[in-house]
């Protein structure tokens, strides 16, 4: 059964009580809705030209698209999928494929974009209600050394696949956030499914976002990012995670109901929150954390 694994939720879409409000004759908030790979997105902006902004970020959103989803064939991201070589790779999937390079050296293999064919027999699997074979499984090659990565190609070996579910709706979200703030919006709440507040200026509101755990975190200048191992399953039992430890092959077994990290930028925060999963330990996911500069755990239940 498969259900939404990211449930953050904004506490109110205005500032928290200690901040000082806008100045007179500030824009009012503006909230435009839409779809980021398969998830809703929203985003509240405040400027007078907040709906053609919104409608510029939204457009920019849909060229993303055409590289990181794994639902449209002509995805650059399909297209490697497909043929296991992509020439000339846009620019966005080389730098979102390095930084999963590193997440994944530091988190010890833990996150790892060639998981793509393990989750796609869990999923055929699903549909018939039995698990998949293990040999199977065991024979899906993978592993993150197995990606050539050029800044003029990238190949897989052959059976390959990469997804980039863990990392790239963050991606997105530091792309949002770099545009608006060229031009000259700062104050703003981009949500693709992790969320990224670029606050810059002291009088940018700050966010509430309501944290797993049931506290408020104010949320400015910085991301955030939550993952949730069962919040997407392949059973209707809601027990076999869609989250995989490719050492294994399988769901993880979920030491946690949810992780929260926050990030100087949304994939990174993203791909941490992911990786997290993996670790039964709270000491290895602060450990994690502290290899990548102002990221920290902020809640873990």
């Amino acid at each position: 059964m498969l259900t939404r694994r990211r449930f953050l939720t904004l506490t109110a879409a205005l500032p928290l009580a200690s901040v000082p409000a806008h100045r007179a004759g500030a824009a009012p908030l503006h909230v435009a809705t839409g779809h980021a790979l398969g998830a809703r997105a929203t985003l509240r902006l405040a400027h007078p030209d907040a709906p053609a902004m919104a409608a510029r970020a939204f457009a920019e959103i849909a060229r993303l698209e055409d590289v990181f989803s794994l639902y449209r064939p002509q995805s650059a991201l399909m297209r490697l999928n497909a043929a296991g070589f992509l020439p000339d790779p846009p620019f966005e999937l080389l730098e979102c494929l390095t930084l999963a390079g590193r997440v994944h050296a530091a988190s010890g293999g833990r996150f790892d974009p060639t998981v793509q064919p393990l989750w796609a027999l869990h999923a055929a699997a699903a549909v018939t209600g039995r698990l998949p074979d293990p040999a199977a499984l065991a024979a899906v090659p993978r592993g993150w050394a197995r990606v050539a990565l050029a800044t003029d190609q990238i190949r897989l070996e052959p059976g390959m696949a990469l997804t980039l579910n863990g990392i790239a709706q963050g991606y997105i979200a530091d792309r949002i956030a770099a545009l608006l703030e060229a031009e000259g919006l700062s104050d703003v709440l981009i949500d693709t499914g992790e969320l990224r507040a670029p606050g810059k200026g002291a009088q940018d509101r700050v966010w509430p976002v309501r944290l797993p755990d049931g506290r408020s975190l104010p949320l400015h200048g910085r991301a955030l990012a939550t993952s949730a191992p069962k919040g997407t399953t392949f059973d209707a039992q809601a027990q076999r995670s869609h989250i995989l430890d490719p050492r294994s092959g399988n769901p993880t077994a979920a030491a946690w109901r949810a992780v929260s990290i926050a990030a100087p930028r949304a994939a990174l925060a993203d791909a941490l929150s992911t990786a997290a999963c993996l670790m039964p330990q709270r000491a290895e996911i602060e450990a994690l954390c502290a290899e990548f500069d102002g990221c920290a755990m902020v809640a873990l239940v």
